[in-house]
């Protein structure tokens, strides 16, 4: 295949990669077709959009897209059980994973309880360090104690001993983490990732599965001839989870998000409006700001802080309860950013030091911060192409966590370590897992674990490809393409959005702005030109080189912006890479 615009080995060092033909001709015949703008055609060809499906899938509706929640098991049998502890008045516990997806999964719960004029149920969600990730015995022995009925969301699939301990209450729950051989002792486990299921649903986040458990509770409500509470009114939770824990966007995930973004807009939800207040987001949200604005600060409590400040937020219909806990989460967030970098900076020499041209990446340290080294090995990811593993240690142990790339089950490795032995604990999905090692099986566990990520592939390719949909000159950039772009969204995992080169263009001025960005503006020489921001640009030798240019001309690559300022509205390039002209 032939690098797009002869780029083999860009600034950024990666090779860019164009539209094939095929798509290239497919984009050409709906443009044609539908009179759509071509650029959109062309991020539409990419995603497989049919012509005759253009229209339609630009204006997806749920319910066309809706998956009967029957289809899962145990899905009738967990609604039925919620809906008799409402009915009885029993005392009821939601106990949670201490990220994005538990937290908006508790809180999609309480919520629709306080609908239902059910009394509030007692929130758990365990320590990071203390109890570790999901249900432990001690805690579901005593819920257990003063509980008729535990919601267990965002894991316990594969917390066997821990849901053998609730005796005398019921347990249900509400998972999309891989399962393993046998079911832990539930009345229910609704889980799209259990061995027995399908798995047509398996990119479902758990706020999802709870949202759709919510749904046949509705079915059964007017089955018996009584209403249920508004659900769409609670899809800019289900929204917030599906974008935070990477969901892929395509299928119900994309109408989810779309729909929850549209909710999120009304600013009715005191949390969501506190929370994007102290992030000063001063426009309705998208994707992008669940995923980089809001995500990470409610994420910040289980991080380094109190495990359900998150989960509370969310859930609170008081707005002065709901500003103290976000201005609390912003503190913790900045907090985070601060521990985050230390550790970032240790891992990525250890693991620079080890070589990334393994198949799996990965670095482990004294006292590192568990609550940031999922966030670590996401950059550790990003910077090798490769699997990656981070970990902290402490005493005779050491936690973990991974974070995957395209085509390799990072889960399903794991898992098999944990079975295997190798580590003491184990699970997660194929993007994402968490482990904890015995400090003197570390090596040991590494190893092995590479070896089975080199099995599916991993460590196979170089350096990531840049994939881009097209050129664009400076003057069709204007709002209303964003606009239309950004009807073919939401984008993120499994539906990455649009990016376009700006060809052969000079730079007609840029400087650098803090300390790691680079502001700049793009000419094409005809007269037209764009505004361009490159973020931490100088952390490479992007910034370098385009500061430095010396009048040369470059290819720039980039996504499409508007930016909202004094009552106007601008298009800018967030600047990703760049390669020389010619």
């Amino acid at each position: 295949m032939t690098a797009f615009l002869g780029v083999e080995h860009s600034l950024g060092g990666r090779r860019w990669v164009g539209p094939g033909v095929e798509t290239a001709r497919h984009a050409e015949a709906m443009a044609q077709a539908t009179g759509l703008p071509p650029a959109l055609c062309l991020v539409l060809a990419r995603l497989g959009v049919p012509e005759a499906g253009a229209e339609s899938y630009l204006a997806p509706t749920l319910r066309d897209l809706m998956p009967d929640p029957r289809s899962l098991r145990d899905m009738e049998t967990a609604a039925a059980r919620l809906l008799a502890a409402v009915a009885g008045a029993e005392r009821i516990a939601v106990f949670a994973d201490y990220d994005v997806d538990g937290g908006t999964s508790a809180a999609l719960l309480i919520d629709w309880l306080r609908r239902m004029g059910a009394g509030r149920p007692t929130l758990y969600i365990p320590d990071r360090i203390d109890e570790g990730y999901g249900p432990n015995p001690p805690a579901m022995r005593d819920l257990a104690a003063g509980h008729d009925l535990i919601i267990c969301v965002d894991c316990g699939t594969l917390s066997h001993e821990a849901l053998g301990a609730a005796e005398g209450a019921d347990v249900v729950v509400l998972d999309h983490h891989l399962g393993g051989e046998t079911l832990p002792p539930a009345l229910a486990v609704v889980n799209p990732n259990r061995q027995d299921e399908s798995g047509d649903l398996g990119h479902l986040c758990a706020a999802a599965v709870v949202f759709l458990m919510l749904v046949e509770a509705g079915r059964q409500l007017r089955a018996a001839g009584r209403a249920g509470p508004d659900l769409m009114a609670l899809l800019d939770l289900v929204a917030l989870a599906t974008v935070a824990d990477v969901a892929p966007l395509t299928g119900v995930n994309r109408a989810f998000v779309r729909q929850g973004l549209v909710v999120m807009a009304r600013r009715a939800r005191p949390g969501l409006v506190a929370l994007s207040d102290v992030a000063r987001l001063d426009r309705a949200p998208a994707a992008y700001h669940l995923g980089f604005v809001l995500g990470p600060r409610i994420n910040a409590g289980g991080r380094i802080g109190q495990a359900d400040l998150g989960a509370r937020l969310l859930a609170t219909n008081d707005a002065g309860e709901a500003r103290a806990l976000a201005e609390r989460l912003e503190v913790l967030n900045e907090e985070r950013r601060a521990v985050e970098a230390e550790v970032r900076a240790a891992a990525m020499a250890q693991a620079e030091a080890r070589g990334f041209d393994a198949p799996l990446v990965w670095a482990a340290g004294e006292g590192w911060h568990p609550g940031v080294v999922g966030i670590v090995a996401s950059r550790l990811k990003e910077a090798a192409n490769r699997p990656a593993v981070v970990i902290g240690l402490d005493g005779d142990e050491g936690k973990g966590s991974g974070r995957s790339v395209a085509g390799v089950d990072l889960g399903a490795a794991v898992q098999r370590l944990a079975r295997e032995g190798v580590l003491l604990k184990g699970g997660g999905h194929k993007m994402a897992a968490g482990l904890t090692v015995a400090r003197d099986r570390l090596d040991e566990a590494m190893a092995r674990l590479s070896d089975l990520l080199a099995r599916q592939g991993a460590g196979e390719g170089g350096p990531a490809d840049l994939r881009l949909d097209g050129v664009l000159m400076p003057g069709a950039a204007t709002p209303e393409l964003v606009e239309r772009l950004e009807a073919a969204g939401p984008f993120g995992a499994g539906a990455p959005g649009p990016r376009f080169v700006i060809p052969d263009c000079r730079i007609g001025f840029a400087r650098a702005v803090g300390e790691t960005h680079l502001k700049l503006r793009l000419d094409d020489g005809l007269g037209a030109r764009l505004d361009a921001i490159a973020f931490g640009a100088f952390d490479g030798p992007l910034g370098p080189a385009l500061l430095a240019h010396g009048g040369a001309r470059f290819h720039v690559a980039g996504r499409l912006d508007v930016n909202h300022w004094g009552g106007r509205q601008t298009v800018q390039l967030r600047v990703e890479d760049a390669a020389p002209a010619g």
